[in-house]
């Protein structure tokens, strides 16, 4: 109850202040006063009870201080800690005040504290390492406080038993005087209120002509408030002041200067003064007999032009002699380094024009150029200002400078920030700097809840912050009926529905289990396969949302044979009309009668070879017929004569000669005796490139396949398989590439990085080349290989070894099926 009303006391302390501060309303103070007093004997009774009872926690350790502990007090916040906590805080390198080491902070208040927190004193200081008296406050001494009062006005110490926190208002009785001191009345000495009386000042003011008007006050009076009409010193300009500005500048006539010419008479009688207007009286003329004592250049004294004939001057008015040499009077034109000067004779008039011209820079002093004398007038005339414009960076960092003829030397930058502040709503007002924004210091004096209202944050609140967080379930209106699982929050959208259900797919083909409420659009990865609006195709896309074909017509290949060929239109999709006649570009597959030569063409190129093949055949019967042979015209239209084929070339003469001789002689044709099926074998560019780069990899590829075929052909079994070790692409591409040549099939398996390939040699198909890519290369790129040793030939050399006689090896897999 008392730290509720302790910060009840705060509360009002504080907005006390402000309105004094703000409004300035006099029974403010009163009220301050009274504020003060409560909250100081508040303060004072709640650490009273919380360290009897107990309830005091250290802000160090945050655990309870007892009776029995041996504490330290500070004597700016007056929060309570124990000793030995205080002591490693004093110690530790965070607790320092500065670099220098001297001094240390509390902990709360971090007011810096210069003496060491070594011994255990009572709260007023007077007694060192107090016992605890079950009848007295824990940690005091027992006796009269006796301190002196935070009022620097009060003289009297503290009147009550040795305490914590701070000391009461002092009950004294005094008299004090009113602010100006004419009255005084008695009063509590603790009351900081000031007395005023209700008679005016009455003190001479600033202007020292009028009096204050203002009731009893303090500090200095105000400036004179009345308004006075001031002239210059000339007498020609005048203006409205307040009674007392420039008083001390007052010469007896004016008050300021109006900047123009005096133009008062000289003591002559003849000249005006000519200087800027001024206070006191004006010089006299520099026209003078008395004070001209040269000639109008300066260069030849008087005296001398009086001993010359020259008559004397009596006025000011009379011309000055001249001696009649050059001038030489330097002008504002030319440089440092040539100085111009008047070429006219001894004159009184001002000096120039000058006929020559002179070298000006720019102020920047990147550029210079030629201009007349004539032009220049005044020294500020030999600068100009030229067209380079500034590219260096301002003082932001951000952005240039971009002045012309630019002399600053901080370029400083003169535009707004504008970056947004952390708060997201407002944006930096200051000038373009360096580094992060201020943070921003806009203030919410409203209270912020969350959106059911549990949570409540209280005022002041800074821009930007966040509602609260609040543990309570969401009270929002949902699109589902599920369960809520999340709290209250202040997003404008609650988060997705998490809970499992069942959902048909988008096209409708299975109903998906496990599928959270708020995904919509469920693919179950099956192909549509709905009927277009043609009636002849089905959907290719996968399961998927809305029609099916987005365009409004099918584009699929039509399906319907030509009445030619049989193979399918594959024209665009063209319901309700008829196929159009164009060439067939299917690729058809085509050998000839021995079957040595295949390729692969288009449809239309196999019709053409075919008709060509028939008007031969057709001919051939014809000759028949005419040498009276007879001839079967039925045969010319059956379905052997109307397949394309290929024409036999010399090659396939061969290979059917070849074949007849082996049969003739009885040999297997499965061994490739003429070597037929490997003398046509070639090695594509690419893959003569792959093996100029890997040399050594592909003679190893070769050796193994060259293996596997003999084992194959050696053997019983049909057919004899090899897996290669796991390898990458470019390797796994030359393996294809070969086995290829060499007739063998091969397969890759397994995904990367364990993917490998496993070639399968065939009996009777399988063949080695006449010659091998490795020797092909080698003697494109001219490398020469050493000939084996002859292993029958007996080596004279005892430190040779003989050739061992190999072991043959046992075939586990040489088996007949």
């Amino acid at each position: 109850m008392l730290n509720l009303t302790m910060i009840k006391l705060q509360c009002d302390l504080i907005w006390l202040v402000i309105i004094h501060y703000f409004v300035g309303l006099p029974s403010c103070r009163s009220r301050i006063s009274t504020c003060m007093s409560l909250w100081l004997e508040a303060t004072c009774g709640c650490l009273i009870e919380q360290l009897s009872e107990e309830k005091y926690e250290c802000m160090v350790c945050c655990e309870v201080i007892r009776v029995m502990a041996p504490v330290w007090s500070c004597q700016s916040c007056f929060h309570v800690f124990h000793l030995n906590c205080i002591k490693k805080w004093a110690r530790s390198p965070a607790s320092q005040a500065d670099e220098t080491n001297d001094g240390w902070r509390c902990p709360a208040c971090q007011n810096v504290v210069f003496q060491p927190p070594n011994t255990y004193k009572c709260f007023c200081g007077k007694v060192t390492n107090p016992e605890f008296q079950r009848s007295e406050i824990p940690h005091s001494c027992g006796d009269m406080c006796g301190k002196k009062r935070s009022s620097a006005e009060c003289r009297h110490p503290c009147n009550i038993l040795c305490h914590p926190g701070p000391c009461p208002q002092c009950p004294a009785f005094v008299t004090k005087s009113c602010v100006c001191g004419r009255t005084s009345k008695p009063m509590r000495c603790g009351q900081a209120a000031a007395i005023r009386c209700d008679e005016r000042c009455g003190a001479v003011l600033n202007c020292d002509v009028h009096s204050c008007t203002q009731v009893c006050h303090s500090g200095p009076c105000q400036p004179c408030p009345q308004q006075v009409q001031q002239v210059c010193y000339c007498g020609v300009v005048s203006r409205d002041a307040l009674c007392g500005t420039d008083k001390e500048c007052f010469d007896g006539s004016g008050h300021f200067s109006c900047q123009k010419t005096c133009g008062k008479m000289l003591d002559c009688e003849a000249h005006r003064c000519q200087q800027v207007c001024h206070s006191g009286p004006c010089p006299p003329c520099p026209r003078s007999p008395r004070l001209v004592r040269t000639c109008p250049c300066g260069q030849t004294p008087l005296a001398k032009l009086l001993e010359l004939g020259y008559p004397e001057r009596r006025w000011c008015s009379e011309p000055i002699p001249s001696c009649g040499k050059t001038c030489s009077k330097p002008l504002p034109c030319g440089s440092s380094d040539s100085i111009h000067m008047c070429d006219k004779l001894c004159h009184e008039d001002s000096c120039g024009p000058c006929s020559l011209t002179s070298t000006i820079r720019c102020r920047c002093g990147s550029k210079t150029k030629e201009v007349p004398c004539a032009t220049i007038q005044t020294e500020d005339e030999l600068v100009f200002t030229c067209e380079k414009r500034c590219l260096k960076k301002r003082s932001c960092g951000r952005h240039k400078c971009g002045e012309l003829c630019c002399v600053g030397a901080e370029h400083k930058c003169s535009l707004i920030c504008g970056y947004k502040l952390n708060c997201g709503l407002h944006r930096c007002q200051e000038l373009c700097h360096r580094g992060n924004c201020q943070p921003c210091w806009q203030t919410s004096f409203d209270e912020l809840a969350c959106y059911c209202g549990e949570s409540v944050l209280f005022p002041p609140i800074a821009c930007g912050t966040k509602p609260p967080e609040c543990k309570n379930l969401c009270t929002r209106r949902h699109e589902c009926d599920h369960p809520v699982f999340h709290n209250c929050h202040s997003d404008e959208r609650c988060p997705p529905c998490t809970y499992l259900t069942q959902k048909w797919c988008m096209g409708k083909h299975e109903q998906r289990s496990n599928i959270p409420c708020h995904l919509q659009d469920i693919s179950c990865g099956l192909t549509c396969n709905k009927v277009l609006v043609c009636e002849l195709h089905r959907c290719r896309r996968i399961c998927h949302r809305g029609e099916c074909l987005a365009e409004g017509a099918c584009r699929q290949p039509c399906v319907l044979p030509r009445p030619d060929c049989g193979h399918p239109c594959n024209a665009p999709c063209h319901k309700g009309t008829g196929c159009p006649r164009n060439a067939c570009n299917a690729k058809v597959a085509l050998q000839c009668d021995c079957g040595r030569r295949r390729e692969t063409v288009v449809c239309t190129e196999a019709a053409s070879a075919h008709q060509r093949y028939a008007a031969i055949a057709m001919a051939s019967k014809l000759s028949d017929m005419q040498l009276g042979d007879s001839v079967d015209i039925g045969l010319i239209t059956k379905k052997e004569l109307k397949q394309t084929r290929l024409e036999c070339d010399e090659g396939c003469a061969t290979l059917e000669r070849n074949r007849r001789l082996a049969e003739a002689l009885q040999i297997d044709p499965s061994v490739d005796p003429f070597n037929i099926r490997s003398a046509s074998a070639t090695y594509s560019e690419s893959l003569r490139a792959d093996a100029r780069k890997d040399l050594k990899f592909v003679s190893e590829v070769e050796e193994e396949i060259k293996n596997l075929v003999e084992l194959a052909c050696k053997g019983k079994q049909l057919k004899r398989s090899h897996c290669f070790p796991p390898m990458n692409r470019e390797h796994r591409k030359i393996v294809h590439e070969l086995a290829e040549v060499y007739n063998v099939e091969s397969v890759s398996y397994d995904s990367e990085p364990k993917r490998n390939v496993v070639i399968t040699a065939v009996r009777g198909k399988s063949a080695c080349p006449n010659s091998t890519l490795t020797s092909l290369i080698e003697r494109d790129t001219g490398i020469s290989r050493a000939p084996p040793p002859i292993a029958h030939i007996k080596q004279h050399s005892s430190n040779w070894s003989k050739v061992a006689k190999e072991e043959p090896l046992i075939d586990y897999f040489d088996v007949q099926d």
